[in-house]
């Protein structure tokens, strides 16, 4: 039963990916563009996204879920240098291809060559990272 909702969430978020334009790697180059030809039309999808999860979160304080396990722990409020770093390197890349991981993988039937040459770099990205970041963290250990 867990899949079966499992497939149903991740249905549900690819055609809201689609239907939102996230998909379209020129809309989100323009939301991107703030000193070019900007498109605001993606800040009704990231307000879309962040008040339906800020309800969700305030729901699910002190609840266990229906189909079994636990809730995600609260994230740490610090702000240190992985997230910095990673929250760089996420961005350039959103903006270089003008797709994030969701859309990216929702794209993928139709996105052609470029779809894919972007989830090559993407998981050669996830592989690379862990090693990256013993190696950045050893740095900042060090300062």
């Amino acid at each position: 039963m867990r899949n079966v909702f499992a497939f149903l969430a991740g249905g549900l978020f690819g055609a809201g990916l689609l239907i939102s334009g996230m998909t379209d790697t020129t809309k989100v180059q323009g939301w991107l563009d703030i000193f070019g030809d900007w498109d605001p039309t993606l800040a009704f999808v990231l307000g879309g996204a962040i008040l339906p999860m800020a309800i969700a979160w305030r729901f699910a304080m002190g609840r266990v879920p229906a189909l079994g396990g636990a809730f995600p722990a609260k994230p740490e409020a610090k702000l240190g240098h992985n997230l910095v770093l990673g929250s760089l390197l996420f961005g350039a890349g959103w903006g270089l291809a003008g797709l994030c991981p969701g859309p990216a993988m929702a794209s993928l039937t139709w996105g052609g060559m470029g779809g894919l040459v972007f989830m090559a770099a993407m998981i050669a990205g996830m592989l690379a990272a862990p090693p990256v970041r013993v190696w950045v963290d050893g740095i900042a250990a060090s300062s």
